[in-house]
């Protein structure tokens, strides 16, 4: 297997650990509110906030990272 791929995979596993303690630890309610994007503010439980953060973050990595090469190996052409 690849080395790369198990780092990056427990790496994810660790996030997901660590959003999964914040949400168990932080109930009460938080105010978000963007003024810019958002006309009122709204109050949401911690961990609902945590999971769409998370959820942003994951999403926005996979499109930065997604495509842009040639693909294939890494060694040089025959």
């Amino acid at each position: 297997m690849n080395a790369k791929l198990i780092f990056k995979t427990v790496f994810l596993i660790v996030v997901a650990m660590l959003l999964v303690l914040m949400g168990m630890n932080n109930k009460g309610h938080i105010l978000l509110s963007l003024p810019p994007l958002l006309p009122h503010s709204f109050s949401q439980p911690a961990a609902i906030m945590y999971v769409g953060f998370f959820g942003l973050g994951f999403l926005s990595g996979t499109i930065l990272t997604a495509g842009g090469g040639k693909g294939g190996g890494g060694g040089k052409p025959k």
